[in-house]
């Protein structure tokens, strides 16, 4: 067994590796950036290692010093943690050259499953069926109308080199494909060093399930139960539960063994995903994540394991000591709790500083975090805070804990998606399991109507929402009504529960355009005196690993910008103003 680990990573991921280290009696070692220095996972681990400032490719993204750092330290194994170069077959082969151990598969397994090109060739070598998707990376948005005439509409463009729904796009009709395809390339570039990217058919009804495989240098594979993860906007995660509802034993069986093959294709080793898109009886292979997943808790509760810890013991040579094909105990139910504003269904990150921070405790409930109060969310990282996870002994019962659970967890400071995680999962449809993974974008107004007005309060053991009457104050904020004479019951601060207030009028336009968020302009598409229709995009600007389009509020003419390409800025800049025609 290894005596130290350098952790490769930050946030909740890095200090769920180092609590697990600490478990087996390994001394671990944490890497950061310079505006992560005093972050949670640096007070965690054992020792710590200032990989610089400046952007993430200096640091976190820096395999040179990663590898040099572990080696300084006596590190004899790297755990590499989701996202940054947990999938990079370059950092295990620098890893290997080292003399030290990577805490994954070998870098030919994520060269072969982590380009999503050469993952469904070997695919179709392990027999694990395909949605129709392109046969190799595309080139321009000529050959995503080609496929789109062939296949039909919808379709996604996919970054071949990463997931988390980074670089990929939806398009709807063969309109939307040029601009779609560039926003893709961009996107797939900024976040993976690589935007070679390809096609795939999108399926319009159905639901991502995904197998978790674990294979260790013994010959030995087994698949760890399924995974809904359906429950998705922009294509990233919201809600994750084990074991995926609804499916027949034999589909069940089905997928397992599929993932199986394909992990055994590769000569895979470690933890390891393969996700699918199920339809009815069917299902699809989409992609297989080389890593530990952001979900892996709910896993982790139903089946009774410590995957980071099985992680670090295959790694260092041990048999897996996990049985085969685990049947599930009871049911867990995972929320990403991210830092973002809710208000119309938008998602909005909106980093900051952590005012206040209490989880809940009780019966069935965990929460994974990378941040306690006074902690602050950078803006040049994912808008992840933490996991709230909920087991129970039925579907039911780990609902009902998991918004027991949000109803108890107070964030201040930053608005949040707790609001719309109990919207989500309070509703009929939810509960019921007619979802998909259009449920959320093409219901989104529905299901969230008025996240800022209501709550959820408990009612003969069952959760139920019910709204929130508060009168909007023009300059004031908002009036609450009172609790009734004798009532212990106290007023609630609304903030970093509910997003960011707003008074029902309709907003009326003025023309500005002012940068939604903390960021990066990386496009500007329009100049000074140049024409434009509403909704036309002008500005692209990153933040949070996100590229988010800005358009135009109105159709006008283009003022002054005062903005240029690559230049950071702060919430609520003004970038330009539209003046409409007439109005001058």
């Amino acid at each position: 067994m290894f005596s130290k680990i350098l952790v490769a990573n930050r946030g909740e991921i890095a200090v769920r590796i180092i609590r697990s280290c600490r478990s087996l009696g390994i001394e671990s070692v944490a890497v950061h950036s310079a505006v992560d220095a005093s972050s949670l996972h640096v007070r965690e681990a054992d020792t710590a290692i200032d990989l610089g400032d400046g952007p993430a490719s200096e640091n976190y993204l820096n395999i040179e010093k990663i590898v040099a750092a572990a080696k300084e330290v006596g590190a004899e194994a790297i755990h590499p943690g989701y996202g940054f170069l947990s999938e990079n077959p370059d950092f295990a082969s620098a890893i290997a050259e080292a003399g030290l151990t990577f805490i994954g598969p070998s870098a030919y397994a994520i060269t072969q499953m982590g380009g999503k090109v050469a993952a469904r060739e070997r695919a179709i070598a392990a027999d694990v069926p395909l949605a129709p998707g392109s046969d190799g990376a595309v080139a321009g948005a000529e050959e995503v109308e080609a496929f789109g005439a062939a296949h039909g509409y919808p379709l996604l463009i996919k970054a071949s080199a990463g997931g988390g729904g980074r670089g990929m796009r939806r398009v709807n009709d063969a309109a939307e494909a040029a601009e779609a395809f560039r926003s893709a390339v961009q996107e797939a570039k900024s976040a993976f060093s690589n935007g070679e990217v390809y096609l795939e058919r999108y399926l319009t009804h159905a639901r991502h399930v995904e197998v978790q495989v674990f294979a260790d240098t013994h010959g030995r594979t087994v698949y760890i139960g399924d995974r809904d993860c359906s429950v998705q906007r922009r294509h990233q995660k919201l809600v994750e539960e084990s074991p995926a509802p609804g499916l027949s034993d034999d589909l069940r069986r089905a997928m397992g063994e599929a993932a199986v093959r394909l992990a055994e294709e590769v000569g895979y080793v470690g933890a390891g995903t393969v996700e699918f898109l199920q339809e009815g009886d069917a299902f699809y292979f989409l992609e297989m994540n080389t890593r530990i997943q952001v979900e892996h808790p709910v896993t982790e509760l139903v089946h009774g394991v410590d995957l980071v810890a099985e992680q670090i013991r295959v790694a260092a040579g041990e048999p897996l000591s996990i049985g085969d094909n685990l049947a599930p105990k009871g049911a867990a139910i995972e929320a990403r709790i991210n830092a973002e504003d809710v208000s119309d269904g938008q998602f909005i990150p909106a980093p900051g500083p952590v005012d206040s921070l209490e989880a809940p405790e009780g019966e069935g409930l965990r929460y994974d975090t990378g941040y306690v109060a006074g902690d602050t969310i950078q803006p040049f990282y994912d808008s992840l805070i933490g996991k709230l996870i909920a087991y129970g002994p039925d579907r039911d019962t780990a609902i009902d804990r998991l918004l027991d659970g949000l109803g108890r967890l107070k964030i201040e400071g930053v608005p949040t998606t707790i609001p719309a995680i109990e919207k989500i999962i309070a509703h009929k449809d939810f509960r019921e399991l007619h979802f998909s993974t259009l449920w959320l974008e093409s219901a989104v107004d529905e299901i969230l109507a008025d996240s800022e007005d209501r709550s959820v309060v408990e009612v003969g053991g069952r959760f139920y929402i019910v709204p929130v009457f508060a009168d909007y104050v023009e300059g004031g904020g908002y009036r609450m009504p009172a609790a009734a004479a004798g009532s212990s019951q106290e007023p609630q601060s609304l903030a970093g529960r509910t997003g960011r207030g707003r008074s029902k009028k309709e907003a009326v336009s003025d023309g500005t355009v002012k940068a939604p968020m903390q960021g990066s302009i990386t496009e500007i598409n329009v100049a000074a005196g140049q024409q434009v229709d509403k909704g036309e995009i002008l500005f692209v600007l990153e933040a949070m690993k996100m590229e988010n389009s800005l358009a135009a509020p109105v159709a006008g003419v283009v003022g002054a910008i005062d903005v240029e390409v690559g230049q950071s800025i702060a919430a609520g800049t003004l970038l330009t103003t539209i003046t409409e025609e007439g109005s001058a």
